[in-house]
């Protein structure tokens, strides 16, 4: 709820609380620790109260684009996604795995990589958390424009689960539409094709700069 008088809500960065952390499993992305946090005094009360341990995975974050050409069609990859058993039709995205390495030039290089793709511009379309009650993990959304090929010799070796790859162009709308049907679920396939839509029916205006801040990740702040 907004309080009375004032403007849009926004989320508010706490790091006051006092707390305690245990690692409880060190992983191949993430780990998960246990913490113990002190609620009393901390944002004059709005934590709440108390003290209360929880469970989370603590994870690298994540960048994705969402490349649109001159037909106003989108780039999609297909790629297996062993947790939900699903092939499943998703962005250009990776791992914030390499320190010090800006958001969207991790961006850029996971758009040459899955997708064998340069942009010649880059905005900020969409920042989330993709399950806060349990993760840390923030993911941050360019729209990629001005697109061209990765010249041939360039090219990444696609291993893994990327090995067998597909991507497609894929209409804007049609895109759209299916989301809205049910029959795509990647989170950020989802958001960032109804954002994008959004701010397709507003001339584009609200992108952000590509190196705009982001304090909510915790290595950006």
């Amino acid at each position: 709820m907004t309080p009375a008088g004032a403007g849009a809500p926004r989320d508010e960065l706490v790091t006051s609380a006092p707390r305690t952390r245990e690692l409880l499993h060190r992983g191949y992305v993430w780990d998960l620790v246990r913490d113990v946090v002190e609620l009393d005094g901390v944002a004059d009360g709005a934590l709440g109260s108390g003290t209360v341990t929880r469970e989370l995975l603590r994870h690298p974050g994540a960048v994705g684009v969402l490349a649109l050409d001159d037909d106003e069609r989108i780039l999609l990859v297909r790629q297996y996604r062993h947790p939900v058993e699903h092939l499943l039709w998703e962005l250009p995205a990776g791992l914030l795995d390499v320190a010090g390495e800006p958001p969207h030039l991790a961006a850029a290089r996971e758009l040459a990589e899955e997708a064998d793709l340069r942009a010649g511009s880059y905005h900020v379309l969409l920042d989330w958390y993709l399950s806060p009650g349990g993760s840390d993990e923030a993911f941050r959304l360019f729209l990629a424009r001005d697109l061209s090929p990765v010249p041939d010799d360039e090219r990444h070796a696609r291993t893994d689960e990327e090995a067998g790859m597909v991507s497609a162009w894929v209409p804007l709308a049609a895109v759209r539409d299916a989301v809205l049907a049910g029959d795509l679920h990647s989170p950020s396939l989802v958001a960032g094709v109804l954002a994008a839509w959004t701010l397709r029916e507003r001339g584009w205006e609200g992108l952000r700069a590509a190196d705009a801040p982001w304090p909510q990740h915790r290595a950006y702040r």
